[in-house]
């Protein structure tokens, strides 16, 4: 078997299924690269990857795939790690700066914005260094680990996974592992153990990041609470609620 191009997320969240992936013998019939979430989108959709761990905002986008995966990056309640911030509350919000990284937090925002903050701002899709930007009326969706940072320096914040649990009952998937190729069944279970080893090792991995890199938060506490990996019946739900206000957008 030639080996089968797995695109992976940069961010801190992904570093189980990565530590899994790279301790596993599924790494020799594997390229591993590892990506902003932006990126693993255009390369599935773009067959520059046979698998990524995707943003769910671009399934709609694909005509063919299959969700491989037992796991994905959700949360049940705050994920701590995907927020709009503001200098102003919700309804004094003029303009929001959309995230470049991100595809499935913009349509939240989006969703959000709408159907459960009942306002209608300006949408501005974001560069590099936006971050400076968000002040006065402008806010700004932001993503991933460059939010550890960030957390004391707005007078609102939003965490739009609790935002979604608070509209709808139900947990948020924001990425899972996808396939727009027929894939062996013994890789896929063979990938999906590897992954489950990464998500058994959280205690561990936990310590190795403390002594070796410095978050601006509790790694153990994000990895093992504020991220809920299990790819259960009520993420599955939530995840057809979201695909289903996304193709009313």
């Amino acid at each position: 078997m030639s080996h089968i191009r797995v695109s992976a997320v940069s961010y801190l969240n992904s570093k189980p299924f990565i530590y899994g992936l790279e301790r596993s013998e599924i790494l020799k019939n594997i390229e591993l690269s590892i990506d902003s979430p932006a990126k693993c989108a255009r390369k599935l959709l773009g067959n520059e990857a046979d698998i990524g761990l995707v943003p769910v905002a671009i399934l709609p986008r694909l005509s063919n795939y299959e969700i491989i995966s037992d796991y994905c990056i959700g949360a049940i309640g705050p994920v701590t790690s995907v927020k709009l911030y503001s200098q102003t509350p919700l309804k004094d919000i003029k303009s929001i700066l959309l995230d470049h990284q991100s595809y499935t937090s913009v349509a939240l925002t989006q969703i959000l914005a709408k159907s459960f903050w009942h306002i209608d701002p300006e949408w501005i899709q974001a560069e590099e260094g936006f971050e400076q930007k968000i002040s006065g009326t402008v806010a700004g969706v932001v993503i991933g680990d460059r939010t550890f940072e960030l957390n004391d320096k707005f007078g609102h914040q939003y965490d739009l996974s609790e935002e979604w649990r608070l509209f709808t009952g139900l947990p948020f998937v924001f990425a899972c592992w996808v396939t727009t190729k027929k894939l062996p069944v013994d890789f896929i279970n063979s990938f999906n153990n590897a992954l489950t080893k990464g998500i058994e090792a959280i205690s561990v991995l936990s310590e190795e990041i403390r002594k070796t890199a410095r978050y601006k938060v509790d790694v153990y506490k994000y990895l093992s609470q504020n991220i809920s990996y299990k790819f259960d019946r009520e993420k599955h739900k939530g995840l057809e609620l979201f695909l289903n206000y996304l193709s009313q957008k």
